[in-house]
C-alpha cells in the first residue's frame, strides 16, 4: 500500500483502514502524473481495494468461527454436566415429595429431581449435647445425644397426648396379634437345629434334587425358596452355601457335605454377626399403613419423620408401615439389631422385585429406626442398649460370667444404657454405618438393643423405619419400577372408568 505523507488515515465501517484524501496542497502533485502512471490507473486502484477488502473479511470470518466454536464447547459442557449430575434421578422429585407416591391416583407424577448419592446423618456431637430440631411449623424441639455408637438421639414431645391415644386406638381397632420373630425381622432369631431329625444322609439326599451325588449352589438356592424347606433354618442354609462356595470344585460329595454340615449344627460356630443365644420377644403388635388414605395422624407422624431425619421423602415414603407394640406385665425383647449384615447371598426384602432372584434368603434393610413412646409404664419397659458406646465390640463379650447380656429378662440391669418410656418421646438411631461414599455402610453392631420386662402397667411404642438397600444401583432400581407400576395402574384406572347403570345395561 502507498503511504502518502501528510495523508491521514480513517476506519472504515467494514474496518478496514481508509485513506483520506491528501492535504490540498499536495493534489496538483497527483495531478501532473501522467495518465500511464499506475497511481491513475482504474485496474491497479481496483486491484488494491479488492486485496484490503479480501484481509479483512478473513479477519472477520475468523473472529466469528472462534466465537462459534468456543460457543459449541460451552453447549457441550453444559449438557455433559447435567448427565453426570442427574443421576437415577429416582430418590426424590422435583419438589421434594415422593416420585412413586403408591397410593395416589393422579397418573401424572412429579418430574424427578437429580437423585442424592448421598445419606444425610445427624451429627451427634457428643454424649450430652442438645441441639434444637424444626419438625413442626412455628415450633422447635430440643434433641439429646444419648449415645455415640450407635449415633442414638432423644427428642421429647415429638408427639403430643392426642396424638398418642389416637395411634393406640387404631391399633386396637386393627387388631393385635401375637409377635413371632420371623427371620426376615431378625436375623438373630433362627434357630440352629432343623425341626426333624434327620441323618446327614438324608438332610444330604434331600437337599440334592437331581441325586447326581453332587451339591450345587442352584440345588441349596432352590430349597431355600421352596414352601415345604422348613426342615433347614436359613443360617443352616447360608453355612453350607458358604462351605460349598469355598471348596474348589464349587460343589460337594457326601464326604465333603459331612464336615460343612456337622460345622453348622455346632453351637458356638456361628458367622460373624450372629448372636449367642436365639432372639425370644412376648408381646402383641399390628402394622398401620401411613400412605394417603390413611389417619391424618399416621400422615403427620411420617413427615416429622422426614424433617427429622432430612431423608428423601421417597425412601421415607416407600418404606415399612408403622409397628405398633404392647407390652403388658411381664413382655419383653431380647437384645437385637433391627437391620440385617449384607452378605452375597441375601437380598434386602423391600428390594426383591428389583434384586436378584436367585439369592438364598431375604432380610431387613433399616437404615435408621424412630421409636415412639405412646405411653409411660408405671415400673420396667425400658429400652437398653447393652453395648452402647463400648470402646470395643466383640460378640463373645455379651457372655460375662457366664450371662447372656442379650437376654433382657435376666440382665436388663447390666446394660451400658435404659431408657425409660415415656408417652410423646422419640427416639432416633442409626442401624447402619456409612460407606464412607455417602450411602449405606455396613451394620452398626453396637445398635444391638431389647425392651426390659414391665413390671407395672402396659407399655405402648410404635416404630417406623426407613428401609434403604445398601446397593445404590439395586435401591434406585427399584423405585423406578415402583414408579412404572403406579403409571400402568394410573393408566388402566383411567382406561375403564366405572360405568353408570344405563350404560352398563345398554353394553350388556
Amino acid at each position: 500500500m502507498l503511504h502518502v505523507p501528510g495523508a491521514s488515515h480513517n476506519i472504515g465501517d467494514d474496518g478496514c483502514p481508509r485513506r483520506s484524501g491528501p492535504p490540498k496542497q499536495n493534489l496538483a502533485f497527483l495531478n501532473d502524473k501522467p495518465s500511464g502512471s499506475p497511481y491513475n490507473s482504474p485496474f491497479r486502484s481496483t486491484r488494491l481495494h479488492i486485496q484490503r477488502s479480501n484481509v479483512c473479511s478473513r479477519a472477520y470470518f475468523v473472529v466469528v468461527m472462534v466465537f462459534f466454536h468456543v460457543y459449541i464447547l460451552n453447549v457441550i459442557a453444559l449438557l455433559l454436566y447435567v448427565h453426570y449430575n442427574n443421576g437415577p434421578g429416582d430418590l426424590v422429585s422435583g419438589d421434594g415429595a415422593s416420585a412413586a407416591s403408591v397410593g395416589e391416583r393422579s397418573s401424572r407424577l412429579p418430574h424427578p429431581a437429580p437423585a442424592p448419592r448421598d445419606l444425610p446423618r445427624i451429627e451427634g456431637i457428643r454424649v450430652g449435647h442438645i441441639q434444637q430440631v424444626s419438625i413442626v411449623p412455628d415450633k422447635t424441639h430440643e434433641m439429646k445425644t444419648l449415645s455415640l455408637k450407635p449415633l442414638l438421639f432423644e427428642i421429647p414431645g415429638f408427639l403430643s397426648e392426642e396424638e398418642c391415644r389416637v395411634v393406640v386406638q387404631l391399633a386396637q381397632l386393627k387388631g393385635l396379634m401375637e409377635s413371632q420373630t420371623p427371620a426376615q425381622s431378625h436375623g438373630q432369631e433362627e434357630s440352629n437345629q432343623p425341626l426333624l431329625s434327620l441323618s446327614t444322609e438324608e438332610v444330604f439326599s434331600l437337599l440334592d434334587l437331581n441325586q447326581d451325588g453332587l451339591l450345587q449352589k442352584q440345588e441349596i438356592v432352590s430349597h431355600s425358596h421352596s414352601r415345604d424347606g422348613t426342615w433347614l433354618s436359613p443360617d443352616n442354609l447360608r453355612q453350607i452355601l458358604t462351605g460349598l462356595e469355598d471348596h474348589a470344585t464349587g460343589m460337594l460329595n457326601l464326604e465333603d457335605f459331612r464336615y460343612v454340615y456337622d460345622v453348622s449344627q455346632r453351637p458356638g460356630q456361628q458367622r460373624s454377626g450372629k448372636l449367642l443365644s436365639h432372639f425370644r420377644q412376648r408381646s402383641k403388635h399390628t402394622w398401620l399403613y401411613q400412605g394417603l388414605g390413611s389417619h391424618h395422624v399416621l400422615q403427620t407422624l411420617r413427615n416429622r419423620v422426614i424433617s427429622l431425619t432430612r431423608l428423601p421423602s421417597a425412601l421415607v415414603q416407600l418404606s415399612e408401615p408403622l409397628q405398633v407394640i404392647r407390652f403388658e406385665h411381664g413382655d419383653f425383647s431380647n437384645a437385637h439389631h433391627d437391620s440385617s449384615p449384607s452378605h452375597s447371598e441375601t437380598i434386602c426384602a423391600h428390594t426383591r422385585i428389583a434384586g436378584n432372584t436367585s439369592t438364598l434368603s431375604e432380610v431387613s434393610c433399616r437404615y435408621l429406626t424412630v421409636s415412639f413412646y405412646l405411653s409411660s409404664a408405671e415400673e420396667g419397659g425400658e429400652t437398653t442398649f447393652p453395648v452402647a458406646d463400648n470402646r470395643t465390640y466383640e460378640e463373645q463379650a455379651l457372655v460375662q460370667d457366664g450371662v447372656d447380656l442379650t437376654d433382657t429378662q435376666e440382665t436388663c440391669g447390666r446394660g451400658n444404657l435404659r431408657i425409660k418410656p415415656t408417652a410423646g418421646t422419640a427416639l432416633l438411631w442409626y442401624n447402619h454405618l456409612s460407606d464412607g461414599r455417602g450411602w449405606m455402610g455396613e451394620l452398626d453392631e453396637y445398635s444391638l438393643h431389647g425392651d426390659c420386662p414391665v413390671g407395672r402397667g402396659v407399655k405402648w411404642v410404635a416404630n417406623s423405619w426407613v428401609n434403604v438397600d445398601p446397593d445404590y444401583q439395586i435401591q434406585a432400581r427399584y423405585q423406578r419400577l415402583v414408579v412404572q407400576r403406579h403409571q400402568a395402574k394410573s393408566a388402566m384406572e383411567d382406561h375403564y372408568q366405572p360405568l353408570s347403570h344405563s350404560n352398563l345395561h345398554q353394553d350388556l
